[in-house]
């Protein structure tokens, strides 16, 4: 089997047990005694909620928007919105050698790598996260990010609150 491939399919593992935990939540179980009248559509929006007919984002259904002042970053929502407030799950693109200056996120950054090599560089340490990685950035913590160059990358984040990236002194 093909390098590509052998990290695709680490990384659809990943995404699948990611979903598949979801599915399990107690919050979940609760949302199976909602109407069966509700529909995919109306649920798709509303965060938090589980859709009663399963939820799908065919690559071709998602829809793209920049980041205001991220210089390229776009994203597309599956669940909330990512620009929003309030728990989101979003696929992110980086332009290739996009970096990201010192800053930090007020809550954990789960993120899943599809596509490209994404990095994070904390306390001087830099570390490479190739398509089929998975890497959880501490909330609070100061560091350095972005997408190598050479190919794009594709993400797959999620929160229980809404996404910030919040500059950090370099200094400290």
């Amino acid at each position: 089997m093909s390098r590509k491939i052998k990290n695709l399919t680490a990384a659809l593992a990943a995404l699948t047990a990611t979903v598949f935990l979801a599915a399990c939540s107690p919050e979940s179980k609760a949302a199976d005694t909602k109407d069966p009248k509700d529909t995919a559509s109306s649920a798709a929006g509303k965060a938090g909620e589980t859709p009663s007919k399963p939820l799908s984002f065919p690559a071709a259904d998602l829809t793209w928007k920049e980041l205001p002042d991220s210089g390229g970053v776009k994203y597309a929502n599956v669940k909330g919105d990512l620009a929003g407030r309030g728990p989101y799950e979003a696929f992110v693109k980086f332009p290739a050698g996009k970096d990201n200056p010192m800053h930090h996120h007020s809550q954990n950054l789960p993120t899943v790598v599809l596509k490209g090599t994404f990095y994070a560089e904390i306390d001087g340490k830099r570390t490479r996260y190739p398509a089929g990685s998975y890497y959880k950035l501490p909330a609070g913590k100061p560091h350095l990010s972005g997408c190598e160059k050479g190919e794009e990358c594709l993400l797959f984040q999620y929160q229980s609150d809404n996404f910030d990236l919040v500059p950090t002194d370099a200094k400290k």
